[in-house]
């Protein structure tokens, strides 16, 4: 019987078998993952309220996205969002890698917090894009310098964000400064060790993201439930009030236009018949190849005697002291921020070129200031200001005297 194996050898192998993927499995358990847990509970939502939550998510995006594009001046395309109820299984099968939690949290208008994730990859091309890079720069490991220009990034798309909601629900909208953090998922057994509402089950909204070529992934947005049910309110609420707005339409039977008929008396204008002196010339018009003409001419005189019309001389309206001085001092507010270059010139002098070739080390060039006259200021190249040299320990300085107006 070679070849065969008794029954105490194949019973061995099993044995060996299952202690063998037991084994596996403490290994996989190993990494601080559990990838076992409760499955989400899909009654706790209806259909109507995750429509209502992915309508509201995919306003909120949209704004996201046009940001987006501003600050990594890149193509960028967010797809509809997928709601579902998921729980801390859910997210470990979608992310198993580290990556970005991003917590964000609203301070008026909603009450609560959710939660952004994006992928370690994304966050390093996007940071690459916002400091002037192509986006090729993803070497070496997520410091902070990544995870402070990620949150700057999300706080001018969550902003954007807000302000849609508070267009969407009529209301004000605000959020505080977006936190950031890496996330290794494998370490944590629990997502309440995270945050106390991803201990059980929770609203998953996911998104397509692309940047370019550089991105094509998933991004996630987990909501609390609570919160979840307070945007469905918003929403409801804010449809309910724009729904009366249809009737106040409707009662349009206004039998009022009936007597506008009474306009028929137009015989009145019959005194125009002076064509009626070049009739015979018209009725030969079609002989001369002008039959268009007629009718022109016919409309015309009945345009220019209707009887009751009334001739007023046009009126503008004066623009004198119309002009407000505050407004222009207003929009300086808009500029403010914009740098100038500021020039003190002491002088300035005439020489040839056979002068200028003969410079060297040592030549002294005499200008057309005196000593002790103030210098001139410049800004932008245009003469703004006097004043006089000053040293300011050990630099430079320039003090203003007289401001040219």
């Amino acid at each position: 019987m070679d070849g065969m194996l008794s029954q105490d050898e194949i019973n061995a192998l099993l044995n060996g078998d299952d202690d063998s993927s037991s084994g596996d499995a403490a290994a996989g358990d190993g990494n601080g993952a559990s990838f076992d847990g409760p499955d989400a509970d899909d009654t706790l939502l209806t259909d109507a309220e995750k429509d209502a939550i992915g309508e509201v998510a995919n306003i909120s995006m949209g704004a996201s996205a046009t940001t987006l594009f501003s600050v990594v001046n890149r193509k960028v395309n967010i797809t509809t969002p997928v709601v579902k109820l998921a729980t801390w299984k859910n997210v470990l099968e979608d992310y198993e890698k580290p990556c970005v939690f991003i917590l964000i949290k609203y301070t008026q208008g909603l009450d609560g917090s959710n939660i952004l994730i994006l992928k370690e990859h994304d966050v390093k091309i996007i940071t690459d894009l916002m400091m002037g890079g192509d986006g090729s720069n993803t070497d070496g490991e997520l410091g902070e310098l990544h995870l402070s220009a990620i949150s700057e990034a999300m706080n001018q798309m969550m902003g954007a964000s807000s302000t849609a909601l508070s267009t969407m629900f009529g209301k004000m909208i605000d959020i505080s400064p977006p936190e950031a953090s890496l996330v290794d998922l494998t370490a944590f057994k629990s997502g309440g060790d995270i945050a106390d509402f991803l201990e059980g089950t929770f609203v998953k909204i996911s998104f397509r993201m692309q940047i370019d070529e550089l991105v094509d992934s998933t991004i996630m947005q987990l909501y609390p439930l609570d919160f979840a049910k307070g945007v469905y309110d918003s929403f409801i609420v804010n449809q309910d009030q724009e729904e009366p707005a249809a009737p106040a339409a409707a009662p349009e039977p206004a039998p009022a236009p009936q007597p506008m008929p009474q306009a028929q008396p137009m015989p009145q204008a019959q005194p125009m018949q002076t064509p009626q002196m070049d009739m015979s010339q018209m009725q030969m018009m079609p002989q001369m190849g002008m039959p268009q003409m007629m009718p022109q001419m016919q409309m015309m005189p009945q345009m220019a005697m209707q009887p009751n019309m009334s001739v007023q001389p046009v009126q503008f309206q004066s623009f004198a002291g119309d002009y407000n001085p505050m407004q222009s001092q207003e929009n300086i507010e808009l500029i403010k921020d914009v740098p100038l270059e500021v020039t003190v010139e002491l002088g300035r002098a005439s020489k040839s070129i056979s002068e200028i070739l003969d410079f060297a080390p040592g030549t002294i060039i005499e200008l057309d200031k005196i000593a002790g006259e103030p210098v001139d200021v410049l800004v932008n190249g245009k003469f703004v200001a006097k004043g006089e040299v000053v040293v300011i320990e050990e630099s430079f300085g320039i003090r203003v005297t007289e401001i040219i107006k």
